[in-house]
């Protein structure tokens, strides 16, 4: 017997299968799950689960199944897209306790791990035996692999080492009805269709992660890293593109306008220079030898591209202290605002200028202020408008400078995300992005794994007529391409 919607049955054969240790059902301890890092959104759970292990998972989504109840997975909370989000009534899956490194091959150079080990945990457990996790997004502290997976998240050196989907090899994931599959291999290839890179970046709307593999790289055995000063950010936004054109790939190439670089400095003492109008960090790693070589290249590159001031670390503090201070940015964001609301989504590298001028004329627009930090080096823009909340309005308005930014970023050939994901955040950038056809086939693989559509329902692909009601849709255009969509 399929039962539907009945809270109280369910609740009680939920309580069969896990202990109460790992269930939240009490009001002020669901308040911690009402949202993730994207704070002007928020649900109420009917419950929170939080699983030891697979075979408890494996049950609980089996009885979801059963009730038709929603579920959300939940990793560290630190998205920013409001991925985690719950909708009203649905389970909330933290995997939070699944936090276990299963195992280290040296020999493959893979870890596997369950989905709640932290990112930065992965490279402490193998630095003894010379090796690193290379995605290493600015959270890296607090969030975990699961949600790194189910976000493709990059991080400070993804330019070089590329994003999660470059460094995962398989991954163990339960469907919504709890059955088990595996994708991907630690094999240099698998067979079949590539679904791991399917659900890498899927933000939990195709299955539950409970295991992953990751590849491992040897440690550069040296590394250093530039940072330049310039008096015009588009003048600073050229010298990124140069430095690509002269066929150097830095470990990592970050920028950061003269607000986002006070406000950091003033929060890290990491010796930025807070006069230049935007300043750049470009890392070189490998043995010695490279590291010298290339980064004199970088310094002629940008002494040519109009740098007024140069500097090089001198040690791996240095390097670590400079390096601390870009991936403090959102904190030190938060130190001087109420609120911030940070934008993800990524250009071609020469438009940079472009898009750092559009910005400075939205701020004027809106009549709020954005500090600006960039993965320059891919094009991956992380605008920070910074707001009041407690003012009406003032978000609503904040959402609008932020929908300009990524309709921008689709006008210049980029995309409405990098990293953060599309969530519920992005929903109405979404029908900027795609058409409803494209919108259509994302939704077909979405049924194709969830036909009964219990994995975080409501998130990353639109209907129509939520991009009519967001006004993002440019609909007499995709009328004359698709006509089955005329009656709208």
């Amino acid at each position: 017997m399929v039962h539907k919607n009945d809270n109280k049955v369910f609740l009680d054969r939920l309580r069969k299968v896990i202990s109460s240790d790992n269930l939240v059902e009490d009001r002020e301890g669901l308040k911690v799950y009402r949202k993730d890092g994207l704070a002007g959104y928020s649900g109420d759970p009917l419950v929170v689960a939080i699983p030891n292990s697979e075979a408890q998972t494996s049950k609980i989504l089996k009885i979801c199944s059963e009730f038709s109840v929603p579920v959300v997975t939940r990793g560290a909370g630190t998205g920013l897209s409001g991925g985690a989000t719950p909708i009203k009534d649905c389970l909330v899956l933290s995997t939070a306790r699944m936090n276990k490194v299963i195992s280290i091959n040296e020999e493959q150079r893979s870890a596997t791990v369950q989905p709640g080990v932290r990112n930065l945990e992965i490279s402490n457990k193998v630095s003894g035996l010379g090796l690193f996790y290379a995605p290493d997004p600015s959270s890296q502290i607090a969030c975990s692999i699961g949600g790194n997976l189910a976000e493709n998240s990059g991080g400070v050196h993804c330019l070089k080492y590329g994003l999660t989907f470059h460094n995962v090899l398989r991954a163990r994931v339960l469907n919504y009805r709890g059955e088990v599959f595996e994708v991907g291999s630690e094999a240099l290839d698998s067979p079949g269709l590539d679904l791991l890179a399917l659900l890498i970046g899927s933000e939990g709307m195709l299955g539950v992660i409970t295991e992953i593999t990751v590849k491992l790289l040897p440690k550069p055995s040296a590394a250093k890293v530039m940072m330049a000063s310039f008096d015009d950010v588009e003048i600073a936004a050229n010298a990124v593109a140069n430095i690509i054109s002269n066929g150097i790939l830095p470990a990592g190439l970050e920028m950061m306008d003269q607000g986002m670089t006070a406000a950091v400095e003033e929060f890290v003492h990491a010796g930025y220079d807070v006069n230049a109008e935007a300043i750049l960090l470009c890392e070189s790693d490998g043995s010695p030898g490279e590291v010298e070589e290339e980064i004199s290249l970088i310094k002629d590159i940008f002494q040519s591209s109009g740098a007024t001031k140069l500097s090089v670390s001198n040690s791996e503090a240095e390097r670590s202290l400079i390096w601390s201070g870009r991936k403090n940015a959102f904190p030190a964001s938060g130190r001087i605002s109420p609120d911030y609301y940070c934008i993800d989504g990524t250009i071609p590298r020469n438009k940079l200028g472009k898009m750092l001028k559009n910005i400075s004329e939205l701020e004027k627009k809106y009549s709020l202020r954005c500090l600006n930090v960039f993965h320059a080096g891919d094009g991956n823009l992380h605008p920070l408008i910074l707001f009041d909340a407690s003012k009406d309005g003032e978000f609503e308005k904040t959402e609008n400078f932020g929908e300009e930014i990524l309709s921008l970023c689709v006008k210049y050939g980029g995309t409405i995300t990098g990293e953060h994901g599309v969530g519920l955040e992005k929903l109405g950038s979404m029908c900027v992005q795609f058409s409803k056809l494209e919108r259509d086939a994302f939704f077909s693989v979405k049924r194709s794994f969830d036909p009964e559509i219990l994995l975080n329902p409501g998130k990353v692909v639109p209907s129509l007529s939520r991009c009519i009601e967001k006004g993002r849709v440019h609909v007499e255009k995709d009328k004359e391409r698709f006509p089955e969509i005329a009656h709208f």
